[in-house]
């Protein structure tokens, strides 16, 4: 069947579907099939939580029922005195102890606040902030997971996690997003510093003193799109001028292949992970919603149908999954792309 929607890419309404679509919000109807029954049926509470509260808008219990379940409680278990968690296993030779934990506190910060909806209520993530922010310098940036090196990804990372538990009007993410400003490239996107004028990733490079960008360079989607979830999490930054420039340039890049060696290939648009790490297909429209960017943008039009066209028929998606412990990660980024299509339509 043809859609009007989509234009090329094929519609096919499942038997009976007619009588169901008009019940159906708009975002539901532009998809092949509805998501919603093996989204509010998962035995996973968390998942069936934000279903009903973000996408039937329906009043559900308060958000600090998630906390007591049986994840979070074993995350926060194995939190340390001074807020961090302690990573397992790393290289020593290329990264301190102490660099390693900044990276896993961040990666548990994501769990709690992503997955169960933590906030700077929880004194878990009140210790948790003030770890990271024991990792902010006085220039604004967070250092330490690439060395002495800059890191505008992971940076922002971190603002775009403390942003979403409640820290949205702490001076430091506001110094944090100047210099996030600071740091661009010409083209008003962001870069790997280090990566624009020395592409080797080693001990002494991550050892050795900062190294400012050829701001010459292009950007990189890899980086700029992660840097755009601190600003569209923010509910000033989000509206301004960078954020809508930085968004047309990640626009521009859908499907293509990075500036510079790290996931270069355009095939890793198409891995995904939740929370968001890297930058995808999901993590950009995921932004671009969050920023205004309308469907009926060409380059939009195509990413939606991507996902449109890799629906089952079940309402649920067959995409590629990036590696992960939670047995339910394939809920969570079904709901991840619902959250997304709601946004947009």
């Amino acid at each position: 069947m043809y859609n009007s929607v989509w234009g090329s890419y094929p519609i096919d309404q499942p038997s009976g579907a007619r009588f169901a679509i008009m019940k159906m919000s708009r975002w539901q109807k532009v998809l092949n099939f509805d998501p919603i029954p093996a989204l509010v049926s998962a035995e996973n509470q968390a998942i069936s939580f934000f279903t009903l509260r973000n996408l039937l808008n329906q009043k559900s219990e308060k958000i600090e029922v998630l906390w007591e379940l049986p994840e979070p409680t074993k995350i926060i278990r194995k939190q340390q005195k001074n807020g961090s968690w302690i990573y397992r296993g790393g290289n020593l030779n290329l990264r301190s102890q102490e660099d390693y934990n900044q990276l896993e506190t961040y990666r548990n910060l994501g769990v709690l606040v992503e997955k169960y909806g933590f906030s700077r209520k929880s004194h878990a993530i009140q210790k948790a902030a003030k770890y990271l922010f024991s990792c902010q310098t006085t220039d604004g940036d967070f250092r330490g997971i690439y060395g002495n090196q800059y890191s505008p990804n992971y940076s922002a990372g971190m603002m775009e996690l403390l942003i979403k538990a409640g820290y949205s009007d702490d001076p430091r993410i506001e110094k944090g997003f100047q210099w996030l400003i600071f740091i661009r490239q010409n083209d008003r996107g962001w870069a790997i510093p280090f990566r624009t004028v020395k592409e080797k990733y080693d001990v002494e490079t991550l050892r050795g003193e900062p190294l400012l960008s050829d701001r010459s360079k292009p950007f990189s989607h890899l980086v700029t799109g992660v840097v755009l979830r601190a600003f569209a999490a923010h509910p000033e930054y989000k509206n301004s001028t960078e954020a809508k420039i930085a968004g047309e340039l990640l626009l521009s890049h859908l499907f293509q292949k990075d500036n510079y060696p790290d996931r270069k290939a355009s095939l890793f648009w198409l891995g995904f992970s939740y929370p968001f790490w890297f930058t995808d297909l999901l993590s950009a429209l995921d932004s671009l919603s969050r920023l205004g960017f309308p469907a009926d943008r060409p380059e939009i039009r195509k990413a939606l149908g991507w996902f449109v066209a890799k629906q089952q028929s079940n309402g649920l998606w067959k995409v590629k999954i990036l590696k992960g412990q939670d047995k339910d990660l394939h809920f969570w980024i079904d709901l991840a792309i619902c959250r997304v299509f709601k946004r947009f339509f």
